[in-house]
C-alpha cells in the first residue's frame, strides 16, 4: 500500500509516506526551533540574573534539577498518550486519538496541579538536602514558590507539543515552545530591575516572567484544542481504560525521563561541596550548554511520530531509516558543538558573569561534557523508539542502570580524586558508553518485535 492512513474525517497519517530525511528534517527544525528559543530565552534569563549577582545565580542552579524532574514526569504522561496517539493515526481512527489526547490532558491537570501544591510546602526542604544553604536556600525557596504557580500551564504545553507532532501537525509546537521564552525575555528587564516604574524584583523578577510565558503558551494550547482542531471529547466513560493504556507507557517513560534531572541533581549536590561559586559555575555552563544540546534533542523528538505512524502501519524499513537518520544526525552535531564550545565557550560564559572561580568551572565543563553531546542523542533517540513500539521497560533499565551503576559510582571516585572537574569527565564517559549501549539493544528489541508481528500477519 504506497498511501497514507487516513481516517473517516480524512486527517491523513503523512509520515507513512514520502522522504525520511524530509520528514526528520521538518520535526525536527521545528522542534529545534523551538527549543532554541527556549534555552535561549533561558540564557539570556541567566544572563539578567548575572547583573544582580552570583548567589541568585547559584540559587537558580539548585532550581534547575527541580524543575527538569517536573517537566520530565508531565513529559512522560504525554509520551504515554503520542504513542498511542501515533499509532492511532496510522490505523486512521480519529475519534480514539481525540478520547486519547482529552483524557491525558485530564490526566496531567490533576497531576501538575497536585504537585504543585505540595512543592509549594516541601521546597525549602528539597533545597536543603540538594546542599543549598542560607541566603541561597532562601532565595531559591522563595523563586520556587513562583514558580510552581505556572507549573501546571507549562506542563500542559509541554505535554501538548508532543501531542501535536503525533497528531501529524509538525509546525505547531514550535509556536507554543517559543511563545514562553519571548515573553519571559521581554518581560524580564521590567520585573527584575524595576524599568520604568515596575517593581524591582530581583530573582522573584525572572519567577513572574516565567508566569507570564506560561499565561501565553496555555493560550494556545486552548487554541490548538478547542477551536484549530475541535478535539475536545465530552465523554469519559472510558476515562480508566485510557488512563490505564497512557500510564502503560507513561510510568516508565516518565521514570526515564526523570534520570537525567536526578543525574543533574546529583551533579549539584557534589559540587555544592566544592563552594557557592563552582555551582555558579557550573549553573551558567549548563545553560550554554543546553543551547547547542537542543539540537540532538529536537532531532530526537521526530522519533515518536515516525517510527510510532510507520511501526503502526507494519512499515518496518522506513522504522529503521527514521533511526539510522536521527544517530547520524546526532553524531554529526556533536561534532559541531563540541567544537564551538571548545572555540567560544571561555566569551560565552564571561559574557554572563566575569567572577574568576566561576569562570573556571564553567570553562572547564563546557570543554569536557558537549564532547559526549552527539552519544548523549544516541540515548535519547533509542529511549524514544522504546517507548514508540510501546516498549518502555528497556528504556527504563537503561537509565536506571545510567545513574545508579555508572554514573554516580564513577562521579563519587571522580570527584574524589580530581574535584570537580573528575564529575564532569564522569558526565560524559556515561554519556559515551550508554548511548553506544542503547543503540544496539534499541536495533535488536526492534528486530524481535519485528518478527512476532510478522508471524502474527502470517
Amino acid at each position: 500500500m504506497n498511501r497514507a492512513s487516513t481516517d473517516r474525517q480524512g486527517n491523513v497519517a503523512k509520515f507513512t509516506v514520502g522522504s525520511i530525511r524530509r520528514h526528520v528534517l521538518h520535526l525536527s527544525s521545528v522542534m529545534i526551533v523551538g527549543f532554541l528559543a527556549m534555552t535561549i530565552g533561558q540564557l539570556i534569563e541567566m544572563f539578567y540574573i548575572g547583573m544582580v549577582g552570583s548567589f541568585e545565580i547559584a540559587a537558580i542552579t539548585f532550581t534547575f534539577p527541580i524543575a527538569m524532574s517536573l517537566n520530565a514526569l508531565s513529559r512522560g504522561i504525554g509520551v504515554g498518550a503520542s504513542t498511542l496517539i501515533a499509532q492511532s493515526m496510522g490505523d486512521g481512527n480519529r475519534v480514539k486519538t481525540a478520547t486519547t489526547i482529552t483524557h491525558c490532558y485530564v490526566l496531567v491537570l490533576l497531576f501538575t496541579i497536585l504537585i504543585a501544591l505540595f512543592g509549594q510546602v516541601g521546597a525549602e526542604h528539597v533545597f536543603s538536602l540538594l546542599g543549598a544553604k542560607e541566603e541561597v536556600l532562601d532565595l531559591a525557596s522563595n523563586y520556587a514558590h513562583i514558580w510552581l504557580i505556572g507549573f501546571p500551564m507549562m506542563g500542559t504545553a509541554m505535554v501538548s507539543t508532543g501531542l501535536i507532532r503525533s497528531f501529524g501537525n509538525a509546525t505547531f509546537p514550535g509556536y507554543i515552545m517559543s511563545i514562553a521564552p519571548v515573553v519571559q525575555v521581554m518581560a524580564g528587564p521590567f520585573l527584575i530591575f524595576g524599568l520604568f516604574g515596575f517593581p524591582e524584583l530581583g530573582l522573584m523578577g525572572a519567577g513572574w516572567a516565567f508566569v507570564a510565558g506560561t499565561i501565553a503558551q496555555l493560550f494556545l494550547v486552548i487554541y490548538w484544542y478547542f477551536f484549530k482542531e475541535k478535539l475536545f471529547i465530552n465523554s469519559f466513560d472510558t476515562f480508566l481504560q485510557s488512563s490505564r493504556q497512557i500510564l502503560y507507557v507513561g510510568i516508565p517513560a516518565a521514570a526515564t525521563n526523570l534520570i537525567q534531572p536526578l543525574s543533574m541533581a546529583v551533579v549539584t549536590w557534589l559540587l555544592a561541596g566544592f563552594g557557592t561559586t563552582v555551582v555558579a559555575g557550573f549553573g551558567v555552563a549548563s545553560r550554554i550548554e543546553s543551547v547547542v544540546a537542543m539540537v540532538v534533542i529536537g532531532i530526537s523528538t521526530s522519533v515518536v511520530p515516525l517510527v510510532g505512524q510507520n511501526w503502526g502501519a507494519r512499515k518496518f524499513e522506513r522504522t529503521y531509516q527514521v533511526l539510522t537518520t536521527c544517530y547520524i544526525g546526532c553524531l554529526m552535531w556533536g561534532l559541531i558543538a563540541a567544537s564551538i564550545m571548545w572555540v567560544a565557550g571561555d566569551y560565552f560564559v564571561n559574557s554572563i558573569n566575569d567572577d574568576a572561580s566561576l569562570v573556571d568551572t564553567a570553562v572547564s565543563y563546557l570543554h569536557i561534557v558537549p564532547l559526549s553531546i552527539g552519544f548523549m542523542g544516541l540515548f535519547v533517540v533509542s529511549t524514544h523508539s522504546f517507548n514508540a513500539i510501546r516498549k518502555p521497560m528497556p528504556a527504563l533499565i537503561l537509565s536506571l542502570a545510567r545513574l545508579l551503576i555508572i554514573y554516580i559510582p564513577m562521579a563519587l571516585i571522580a570527584s574524589h580524586f580530581y574535584g570537580y572537574v573528575g564529575i564532569f569527565v564522569a558526565t560524559a564517559l556515561t554519556n559515551v558508553l550508554v548511548g553506544i549501549v542503547a543503540v544496539l539493544w534499541n536495533h535488536r528489541v526492534l528486530k524481535q518485535e519485528q518478527g512476532k508481528l510478522e508471524r502474527a500477519l502470517h
